[in-house]
């Protein structure tokens, strides 16, 4: 599953650090970040639930970018 979430982020390289950040997280099967139209596309893994897993992407963004916000 497929999911795009708005979000709030200051310069294309946090943007860049956020999408390294989901991607290393459990459930998530790939993300992308883009800086242009702030959202982010997250790829769930078969099974994953985004509502349980989107809160733990948020945790680890902002442990690499304290000031970002992903909406969902």
């Amino acid at each position: 599953m497929k999911k795009t979430y708005k979000i709030e982020v200051d310069c294309a390289n946090c943007a860049m650090k956020m999408e390294e950040a989901a991607r290393k997280t459990a459930g998530v099967k790939d993300a992308a970040v883009n800086f242009m139209t702030l959202k982010m596309s997250v790829e769930f893994e078969e099974g994953a639930s985004p509502k349980e897993v989107m809160p733990i992407v948020l945790k680890n963004c902002k442990k690499v970018e304290d000031d970002c916000e992903i909406y969902f």
